[in-house]
C-alpha cells in the first residue's frame, strides 16, 4: 500500500530502515553523490550511519525527514525540513538524490516542490531556506522550480575537495509561493 505525500513523479515517505538504510549508507560514502554536500568526504562507518539513521527515523519537534521514492516505489534519495523554529515559522531544507541514473529527470524538483507544499500547507511554516555550493547548478535549478529565490551568497564558506566554495542562499516565502499544481 502506497502512502506519503505525492507529487507528479515522487512520493515522500517516512524513513524505513529495511527499505532505505542500505542506500543511505552507500550514497553517503559515494564521492560522486556527495561532491556538493557539506559532509560526505570522511568515510562513514556502518555503525555511525546506523546511529544517524535511528536518530533521524524518530519523530522530533525540529526536523521532518522523508525518503524520496518514485510513484512506483523506487527509492532515489532523501529530503528534509530541519531546524524548524515554530515561533518564527522558519526552517532549513535539504535534498539528496543518490540514484545517479535518475539525476536531471525532474525527480528532485518534484520532491522539493512536494516538500515546499508540505512545509507551507501542513506545517504552516512561512519561510524556507536552503544553502548550496555555487557549483551545484542542478540544486539551484531544482530549488528555483520549487519556488525558492536566490537571496545572497557567502564567499568561500566551504572547503571542499581542494578549494574554498561559495554558498548560494535561497529562500521560499509562503506569501510568494505560486504552486504550479
Amino acid at each position: 500500500m502506497a502512502f506519503g505525500w505525492e507529487g507528479e513523479k515522487v512520493r515522500l515517505t517516512p524513513l524505513d530502515k529495511e527499505r532505505h538504510f542500505e542506500n543511505a549508507f552507500a550514497w553517503i560514502n559515494d564521492p560522486v553523490v556527495t561532491r556538493y554536500l557539506a559532509h560526505g568526504d570522511m568515510p562513514i562507518t556502518r555503525p555511525s550511519e546506523e546511529e544517524w539513521f535511528e536518530r533521524a527515523s524518530k519523530s522530533n519537534e525540529s526536523d521532518v525527514l522523508f525518503a524520496i521514492e518514485t510513484l512506483d516505489g523506487v527509492h532515489l534519495g532523501f529530503n528534509g525540513i530541519h531546524g524548524i523554529n515554530w515561533r518564527w515559522g522558519t526552517a532549513v531544507t535539504g535534498t539528496m538524490i543518490g540514484r545517479q541514473d535518475m539525476w536531471g529527470q525532474g525527480f528532485g524538483s518534484d520532491a522539493a516542490l512536494v516538500r515546499t507544499r508540505y512545509a507551507f500547507d501542513v506545517l504552516n511554516l512561512r519561510l524556507l531556506r536552503s544553502e548550496v555550493m555555487a557549483e551545484n547548478i542542478g540544486s539551484i535549478k531544482m530549488l528555483t522550480r520549487a519556488g525558492y529565490q536566490e537571496v545572497g551568497r557567502i564567499p568561500q564558506l566551504y572547503w571542499k575537495r581542494g578549494a574554498y566554495r561559495d554558498a548560494v542562499i535561497l529562500c521560499a516565502l509562503k506569501s510568494e509561493f505560486k504552486d504550479p499544481k
